[in-house]
């Protein structure tokens, strides 16, 4: 199962449909965002996809009868209205009209009524309703979907309708679980339950055969594991996410000093850019030895461009030169993203910053641990935003210890002008389930990994930084090994459960997933497993910040009531 491919699938059936000629590709905004994730503009135009126009931008009067004009559109009601303004006085020649979801009839026969020159040559149902970041990982692009601890009505519908579309774009017909402490996943999961059942013959897939189990959606809530999205993160896409953004596959430098003009902006797609692709997910360590070998390879080929000494030599080099061309910018790329990542892990000290998260997050030792926190949030070296992250993850596991400093280092925090006022709104955010099994006392588990990770070795950061194993892991690994979820993941609807594991699975995370949480998939596909994993959004530390706030704007405080004079937000900003 591959959503990059999913995508690249049905777009490519839509522009073969159409047939051969000269053809234009109308959009509104979600699904231009969706097109661009799939394929590069290079790649469209080799399709005959000449020009690309949005459908809620202004309308030329310019008529263009002799393009072909596709459009691939989310069905809302406001595009089905200006798509229906576009048929009554029709710009193009004819319309191939693909719809990203599920339309209701009422809105086709609206479309139809408006068509009067006829020049509809096809309406169809295109399930790619989602941003297709990586081979297994899927995003909505939500930033926040929660108000007062409860769904946000338009998150929910469009995510209701986006994993739906995930669905059936790979023609699974789940059984449902969902976390049974958390109210979102069970709304969302009856939603989801109810959908399926509703569209009966869309969903009448061939049952798996031999008696198998069928497929498995998974609904999680990010409240049960809020400290994954705090802890700062140290393979490639992950790291540049956390340090810079990436947002729908882009990266913003327009702000870090001394970048060239054209790398203002970088794309970081594992389509594109076949050396993202192989090391999204390595360690900071090995990027530097592997773009050191990248720029071995470029030097060389340097070298050998310089020998032209002859015709041939020179058709050599005109045949070879766009894989060269291609080459150079991607040594450029990633020497720059590399440069800024060590600038700011140096910068921000955050080898010393991510030891005492993954301490904080694997092990108690309050004493020890409340110094190093006041140690460094103390120093200005510091940023705000790390030391902040450091006291929550603290409020969060010792909010009931005896001797709890919580309030102390809040202390610290305001009179560096940091935003104190969001740590009762994290103690408020975090569910109770989480309260219950997170910070449990020092756990077997955590001997095992301390000893596994000890012999290890020093192996770059791969040891005190990456110890801490987040939910949807020890979740995927019941799952896998067919161990009995019924209490904690109870079925939507009448299946029974099954004791063996399922052969295909969608995780959904309300509240926004996290690259930590992908690398786990990654690592249970490359065991055999097939596993997708999707969210609301795909989370950096700060997003989670504004998601935390969201959620808990307008509730009363119960968790918190001892920080009461933090509960509003100082002048300072982090």
């Amino acid at each position: 199962m591959n959503v990059i491919r999913a995508v690249q699938l049905y777009l490519e059936k839509m522009v073969a449909d159409a047939g051969p000629g000269m053809k234009m590709l109308m959009m509104d905004r979600e699904t231009t965002s969706i097109v661009s994730m799939a394929f590069s503009q290079s790649e469209m135009l080799q399709k005959e996809v000449f020009l690309f126009e949005r459908i809620d931008s202004g309308r030329s009067n310019e008529r263009l009868k002799y393009l072909k004009c596709i459009v691939f559109i989310r069905p809302t009601r406001d595009n089905v209205l200006r798509l229906q303004s576009e048929l009554k006085s029709p710009k193009y020649g004819s319309y191939y009209v693909h719809f990203s979801n599920i339309i209701p009839r009422t809105d086709i026969k609206a479309l139809a009524e408006s068509d009067e020159s006829e020049s509809v040559r096809e309406v169809k149902e295109t399930y790619a309703d989602y941003l297709p970041v990586n081979p297994n990982l899927f995003s909505l692009n939500i930033p926040t979907c929660l108000q007062s601890l409860a769904w946000n009505l338009d998150a929910l519908d469009r995510s209701v309708q986006g994993v739906i579309s995930v669905l059936l774009s790979f023609k699974l017909r789940p059984a449902i679980r969902y976390k049974s402490s958390s109210s979102a996943a069970q709304t969302l999961a009856k939603k989801i339950h109810e959908t399926i059942n509703k569209e009966t013959a869309l969903f009448s897939f061939r049952p798996p055969e031999d008696g198998a189990p069928p497929p498995l959606l998974l609904i999680l809530d990010r409240r049960d594991d809020p400290i994954t999205p705090l802890l700062n993160q140290w393979t490639y896409q992950a790291m540049v996410h956390e340090l810079l953004t990436i947002n729908k596959q882009r990266v913003d430098l327009s702000d870090v000093q001394g970048v060239p003009k054209d790398l203002k902006e970088i794309v970081l797609s594992s389509e594109q850019d076949e050396f993202f692709a192989a090391n999204l997910y390595s360690n900071f360590g090995e990027i530097a030895t592997t773009i050191k070998g990248l720029m071995d390879e470029f030097q060389k080929k340097v070298h050998d461009q310089k020998k032209i000494e002859s015709i041939n030599d020179m058709k050599n080099f005109v045949e070879t030169y766009p894989q060269f061309k291609k080459m150079s910018g991607t040594v450029s790329k990633h020497l720059v993203l590399i440069s800024e990542l060590s600038l700011q892990v140096s910068k921000q000290q955050l080898f010393e910053v991510s030891e005492l998260e993954q301490e904080i997050a694997c092990r108690a030792d309050h004493s020890t641990q409340l110094q190093r926190v006041k140690k460094l949030i103390a120093d200005d070296k510091i940023n705000l935003q790390n030391a902040l992250r450091l006291i929550m993850l603290y409020a969060m596991r010792y909010e009931r210890h005896a001797n709890c400093g919580t309030s102390g280092l809040l202390k610290l925090l305001k009179d560096r002008g940091g935003r104190a006022h969001i740590v009762p709104r994290m103690l408020e955010y975090i569910s109770t389930s989480a309260r219950q099994e997170l910070f449990n006392t020092v756990k077997i588990t955590d001997a095992v990994k301390l000893t596994r990770n000890l012999i290890k070795g020093l192996k770059g950061v791969e040891n005190v930084y990456t110890q801490h194993n987040c939910v949807l892991k020890e979740v995927l690994d019941d799952v896998t090994r067919g161990r009995p979820l019924d209490a904690a993941f109870p079925i939507m609807g009448n299946e029974l459960p099954f004791r063996r594991p399922p052969q295909e699975i969608v995780v959904f995370v309300v509240g926004g997933t996290t690259y930590e949480e992908a690398l786990a998939v990654h690592r249970f596909n490359q065991d055999g497993f097939k596993i997708i994993l999707g969210g609301t959004t795909i989370h950096n530390g700060d997003s989670f910040i504004d998601e935390i706030l969201a959620a808990t704007a307008g509730i009363p405080f119960k968790h918190s009531r001892s920080l009461q004079q933090f509960h509003h937000a100082p002048t300072g900003e982090a």
